[in-house]
């Protein structure tokens, strides 16, 4: 068996002229139109002087000539790094800086501001936009569409993907071929993907869970993508009659939910929803399964070793949990100070090990070395428990423990009380600086359409649900929480919005 994560992506091709892809306005791409157009891109790289273990960076509209790039950077023996598309020029220059990539890939129109960038990096400057259309594009068309794929071994880079850096400088992940083949390998066979489904994409493919769990499972079971730029309500509900399946972040979900249009007979037909990349609330768990009959099924999963564990494809799939740990994925909860394990039911930090694990930080390798046990296991930094029956539950990142008057409180805990409110949305639970308690529990809401929430009201509903200490001692309600691009509340922001409630 190849080593190769292109082989293995392209292992099984049940028809050479089955649809791999199409594009919202019906373009279509065959597995025989990937592998011709990825030689071609792989070509373009390799006369720009790409040799096996350069970085390929690109910051780049989602569409099918960026996912073949993609697949020509890893034939070509390159190591793909993504940028969000979101990013500065500011922030494009620490990235591009870091990792020195040979050819730096951008949006024709952000060309003169990108560069000096490039030049400073010594990286060769190309463009692609969102129709396929630039100078990389226009070399990719004068190469063959052949290509002998070059050999790379498991453990040679495949992707570095910077992580999305809420505290501190960003990180450049290393992932290996080993390290991408064989999660997504584990997670077809975990969620039953085969030749049959089709899958609705409507994710960023700067992003783990759009590019390495959405398109390479459905490359390696042979199955087609609905292939959308990003989430558009409308045409979501156009397509899901046509697909077997779907991932999105919760707010896909949510926002398919507030459409009298999401109907149960709409997707009476579908297989799978999955939902991660953001904590899916148990409120919203069950208006859909309420509504269509389907339980979300949601998993858990991080830049440094995408998915760690499932809820059960046959089987109870518990809202407020992410399920089990895959198979030939170790998890263990610890006490983060000491590294032992944790009783059962107690919080501690998550760690993990496994084949999907990466093989360090760029360029950081006192940061790696902080990160690991020295049996081996990745200290996640997510805090955790494991319930009676096996279930993990995240409790929230360490950082974002909250330590008021000595004891400990766990954001998703209060947030759980607060989003099975009337009239709550959405909440997010910090702790800022206060003079007595060292940290205060403060609640942020965002109110569902036409409801209106009063913070004396929240604090009383809470006052019989949850400790004193657990309590938040102010609640503030915004139109919206501030989120990233993947669908995470940035509670940096909100940190930095309310630090001074209690000054």
């Amino acid at each position: 068996m190849s080593n190769h994560l292109f082989d293995a992506l392209t292992a099984f091709i049940p028809d050479p002229e089955k649809v791999f892809l199409e594009t919202g306005d019906g373009n279509r791409l065959t597995y025989r139109g990937m592998l011709a157009r990825s030689a071609q891109y792989a070509g373009a790289l390799q006369k720009l002087g790409v040799k096996p273990g350069d970085r390929v960076a690109v910051q780049a509209e989602k569409a099918p000539d960026a996912l073949m790039l993609y697949l020509g950077t890893i034939r070509a023996g390159g190591v793909f790094l993504p940028l969000n598309t979101a990013y500065t020029p500011a922030e494009i220059a620490y990235f591009v800086g870091d990792a020195e990539p040979a050819v730096f890939v951008c949006d024709p129109a952000k060309a003169d501001a990108l560069a000096g960038t490039a030049q400073k990096a010594g990286a060769k400057l190309q463009t692609l936009d969102a129709d396929g259309a630039g100078t990389l594009s226009q070399l990719a068309d004068e190469m063959s569409e052949e290509y002998e794929t070059r050999p790379r071994d498991e453990d040679d880079l495949a992707a570095i993907l910077y992580t999305s850096g809420t505290t501190g400088r960003s990180k450049g992940a290393m992932l290996s071929h080993g390290n991408l083949a064989s999660n997504s390998q584990t997670l077809v066979k975990v969620w039953r993907f085969t030749e049959d489904d089709v899958l609705l994409h409507a994710l960023p493919i700067f992003h783990t869970h759009g590019l390495f769990v959405a398109t390479n499972c459905l490359m390696i079971a042979g199955g087609s993508l609905l292939f959308l730029p990003k989430f558009d309500l409308e045409r979501m509900l156009a397509l899901l009659p046509r697909s077997t399946s779907m991932m999105g972040v919760p707010t896909f979900y949510s926002r398919l939910l507030g459409s009298d249009a999401f109907t149960r007979d709409l997707v009476a037909h579908m297989r799978l929803f999955i939902s991660g990349s953001a904590p899916l609330s148990a409120e919203v768990h069950k208006e859909f399964s309420d509504r269509t009959g389907h339980a979300i099924l949601e998993r858990y999963g991080m830049t440094e070793t995408n998915m760690n564990t499932s809820n059960p494809y046959d089987g109870d799939r518990r809202p407020g949990t992410v399920g089990f740990p895959l198979p030939g994925v170790g998890i263990r909860i610890a006490d983060p100070k000491t590294g032992r394990e944790v009783a059962q039911g107690d919080v501690g930090i998550i760690e993990i090990k496994g084949p999907n694990v990466f093989q360090g930080y760029w360029q950081m390798p006192e940061k790696t070395a902080q990160e690991f046990r020295v049996d081996g296991f990745f200290i996640s930094g997510d805090m955790g428990r494991v319930d009676e029956e096996g279930y993990i539950s995240i409790v929230g990142r360490s950082k974002d423990l909250i330590i008021s008057g000595g004891f400990n409180v766990y954001p998703a805990e209060v947030e759980a009380a607060l989003d099975e409110m009337p009239g709550v949305a959405e909440s997010a639970v910090i702790g800022v600086p206060h003079p007595d308690f060292g940290e205060a529990v403060v609640a942020v809401l965002a109110p569902k359409p036409g409801a209106s929430l009063e913070g004396g009201d929240v604090q009383s509903a809470l006052s019989s649900k949850l400790a004193k200490f657990k309590q938040p001692k102010r609640v503030h309600v915004l139109e919206t929480l501030p989120r990233n691009t993947m669908g995470k509340i940035q509670k940096n922001v909100l940190r930095d919005q309310f630090q001074d409630d209690f000054a």
